[in-house]
């Protein structure tokens, strides 16, 4: 799971907002798609990890862009 979604943020850091909503969404939906969980309450937590492990991959991706601006610039 984690490194699925901090890959997942990481490509699609440039849309960070959309990719945030998408994990938070999509990741307790394809449990549930695929028998891992039931639905209930356990979906919530899946949810706030799936979209913290989303963020570490966004934090690396706008890190990388701003270093990157920065060595342009100078």
């Amino acid at each position: 799971m984690i490194p699925v979604l901090i890959l997942f943020g990481l490509l699609l850091g440039r849309w960070w907002r959309s990719s945030l909503v998408a994990a938070a969404l999509g990741w307790p939906v394809l449990l549930v798609a695929t028998d891992v969980m039931d639905v209930g309450a356990g979906l919530l937590g899946t949810a706030a990890l799936a979209v913290a492990n989303t963020a570490a991959g966004v934090l690396l991706h706008q890190g990388a862009r701003l270093a990157i601006r920065s060595l342009r610039a100078s």
